[in-house]
């Protein structure tokens, strides 16, 4: 007896019929754990990127004018000269108020040590007279030659001890030093800084900055000169 491996029914074969009754049953059974009431697989999600941060304004940037209002009287007002930035910096009570772009002498680089080599001193000086009648517009006249300037000149024998007594002496005074030996002097905050390094040695300014400068510096206002 040979066994059939299809079913018959009425002695037709069905098996295209089986087979389409079986997957119609077993449809249910396939999708019943996919509801459509299921709630759909959590996504991992990255949290939102931080938008940057909006750059700071520092005020005491020496390289942002901070445009504060420049009115006297200052408090513990300060004057900071830097050559190699060819800039000016005004201070109040620490605080930087104003930069002004400045122009120096023909040799801006190094410091000065003798009458007419066109160098603007480096230091620490005073405001020592003010000019309302300058030559170049106005101009704050600084205490050049300093103490320091008078020991080295008398160590290279550029001055007599006499020179250095004399120096230190108007110094200690908070005046204006000698301004006839041969370290030089009559070096000055003044108008006429608009082209390019052409002062004996002075730090030039705009005349407009000269103008709100001189309203406000007072005798005796230190001056800091650095490279």
């Amino acid at each position: 007896m040979i066994w059939k491996s299809r079913l018959t029914v009425g002695g037709i074969s069905r098996p295209k019929t089986l087979l389409f009754l079986l997957l119609t049953l077993s449809f249910p059974l396939l999708h019943s754990g996919c509801s459509t009431t299921q709630a759909p697989p959590q996504i991992a999600q990255l949290p939102p990127a931080e938008s940057p941060a909006p750059p700071h304004f520092f005020p005491d940037d020496e390289d942002i004018d901070p445009g504060l209002p420049v009115t006297a009287p200052l408090k513990a007002p300060k004057i900071v000269i830097k050559k190699a930035k060819k800039k000016l910096f005004l201070y109040s009570e620490e605080k930087l108020l104003r930069t002004y772009p400045v122009k120096l002498g023909f040799n801006p680089v190094g410091d000065k040590v003798r009458q007419g080599d066109k160098r603007t001193p480096e230091g620490s000086y005073y405001i020592c007279v003010k000019n309302p009648r300058s030559k170049y517009h106005l101009s704050l006249g600084l205490s050049y030659p300093g103490v320091e300037d008078a020991e080295r000149g008398l160590e290279q024998k550029l001055i007599t001890k006499n020179d250095r007594d004399r120096i230190i002496e108007r110094i200690s005074k908070k005046s204006i030093p000698p301004w006839d030996t041969p370290l030089g002097g009559e070096i000055f905050i003044h108008g006429g800084g608009e082209t390019w390094d052409w002062t004996y040695g002075c730090v030039a300014l705009r005349n407009k900055d000269i103008e709100e400068l001189f309203k406000v510096v007072a005798l005796g206002t230190e001056v800091v000169i650095q490279q």
